[in-house]
């Protein structure tokens, strides 16, 4: 009897300890012509993580690509950037504005017509490339979240030549997925999770 408690305490120790060690994480992809670059998603604004997962799930941007390059501000794409706004964006969405993200180099955030209730196109995303952050679009853009690998790819995308409307000459394709990975895998390519 005295064994029997023993190996089920024992077994209860190593079951705690391991608990939290296969948990999950949706991590965005992009992929394009340049590489890979991999995106912590934040759990602080739910309706854009919700919104990015829903859209890469279903390949909605499997055929676009980013449309608009500015060199030392961003690199955007995801629905056509129209005079009229963005009126082929399937939905829009509320903004999230959280005083501890903010647009540093590498952020994510979701693009937005000038509507005055500040809400973003489902669709349209951009890539802070000013290494000093862009503070004059906290707050009025939501950031949802944070290049950390591919970083590289976001220079390089960033340093394509354009055109006078900062269009690419060579079209830089897009390829949007949600991946799962554990905090071992992100810990082993230098990812901490915040």
């Amino acid at each position: 009897m005295k064994g029997y408690f023993l190996l089920s305490l024992v077994c209860m120790v190593l079951f705690s300890c391991n608990s939290g060690a296969g948990k999950k994480y949706q991590i965005g992809q992009i992929n394009t012509p340049k590489g890979e670059m991999l995106l912590w998603l934040y759990d602080e604004t739910p309706e854009h993580k919700k919104s990015f997962i829903r859209l890469a799930n279903a390949h909605y941007w499997d055929s676009l690509s980013f449309n608009r390059v500015i060199e030392d501000f961003v690199i955007q794409g995801g629905c056509p950037d129209t005079p009229e706004g963005f009126a082929d964006s399937p939905y829009l969405l509320e903004p999230e504005f959280v005083d501890t993200i903010r647009h540093v180099y590498g952020a994510v955030g979701a693009g937005r017509d000038d509507n005055p209730e500040k809400r973003s196109a489902g669709c349209q995303l951009y890539i802070v490339h000013d290494k000093e952050g862009i503070p004059r679009l906290d707050d009025n853009y939501t950031v949802f979240g944070q290049v950390f690998k591919g970083l590289d790819v976001l220079e390089a995308i960033a340093h394509v030549p354009a055109d006078s409307t900062d269009t690419p000459l060579k079209t830089i394709s897009m390829e949007v997925k949600v991946i799962e990975m554990t905090a071992a895998e992100l810990e082993k390519i230098g990812y901490t999770i915040p």
